[in-house]
């Protein structure tokens, strides 16, 4: 008598007529439904997006699964992006934010650490452009953790406006990273070297209301309003004439350093740089133009 191998059958015709599973990356495509429709998958968003709004250039972190921190291709990307905005003459201000309300940035991301090798010593700075002096007016705008070399970003920035809520400080002194994005520089600047000190040597976390009133950030707003603020506040600058504007800004930037007397002599040469400018602003003021505080504040 033959002996049959394999299922019988009805076993046989059974397993033709089930359907194996299907993969389970099909599966979560599909929403966990078999369909003969797969949904399409969103791609992962950007790093770090440029967009034009107004007379301002946008420039976004956008990790917020690591807290907005840079790795060293973000830093790649926020180079680029500042390039971009340099080379732009309609963008007359740059505003630096974070996307997502919990964090500005959190600094290198220190799980992708070695990824930073290479740009250690770029005369840009680790983080892209953060031993760069931009030639127009800068804007931090600001939700959440502000930490390392993100509030080295923020630094590096002319003004910081900051939703209410917002911490800001370099933890980095708990586990030995230095301060590589200007940091040790800018922040004594800003505040003063006491207070400088404190933040620098403690690694303290400083609230948002703590850091208006040391003069780290220029203004609080309600959560959520930071770029919102950040947008009105360069509209307002656009909106000024830009050369003596420009100059003014660059004489204060340039002469920190310097001894009171050179200083003065900075400013001198920027004045005579703008004076036909300068010149007719003055007859426009003298035909009644600007009285009454018109056009004063941002």
């Amino acid at each position: 008598m033959a002996i049959r191998r394999g299922f019988p059958p009805s076993r046989r015709a059974a397993r033709l007529r089930s359907p194996r599973p299907e993969p389970r990356f099909i599966s979560r495509l599909r929403g966990g439904r078999r369909s003969g429709n797969i949904r399409a998958v969103p791609p992962p968003p950007e790093p770090v997006t440029y967009e034009r709004t107004g007379a301002a250039a946008v420039l976004t972190i956008d990790r917020q699964e690591r807290r907005n921190a840079v790795d060293g291709p973000t830093a790649e990307l926020l180079a680029a992006g500042y390039e971009r905005f340099e080379a732009d003459d309609d963008a007359r201000v740059l505003i630096l934010t974070g996307a997502g309300d919990v964090a500005f940035c959190a600094g290198a991301d220190l799980k992708a650490i070695d990824s930073f090798a290479p740009r250690l010593e770029d005369p840009a700075g680790p983080l892209g452009f953060t031993r760069r002096t931009a030639s127009k007016p800068t804007i931090a705008a600001i939700s959440g953790w502000c930490l390392a070399g993100g509030l080295e970003l923020a630094l590096w920035c002319d003004l910081r406006i900051a939703a209410a809520g917002s911490m800001l400080g370099f933890p980095e002194r708990r586990w030995g990273v230095p301060l590589i994005d200007g940091g040790t520089q800018r922040l004594p600047r800003i505040v003063g070297l006491g207070r400088a000190l404190d933040m620098i040597l403690t690694g303290r976390i400083v609230p948002g209301e703590e850091a208006l009133e040391m003069g780290l950030v220029n203004e609080i707003v309600p959560p959520g309003e930071h770029l919102t603020r950040a947008l009105v506040l360069a509209d307002g600058l656009a909106r000024f004439p830009q050369e003596t504007m420009l100059a003014d800004r660059m004489a204060a930037i340039e002469g920190l350093g310097l001894s009171l007397r050179d200083g003065l002599a900075r400013e001198a040469r920027a004045g005579r740089e703008v004076f036909e400018v300068a010149r007719r602003g003055a007859a426009r003021f003298a035909s009644g133009e600007g009285r009454g505080g018109e056009g004063a504040g941002v």
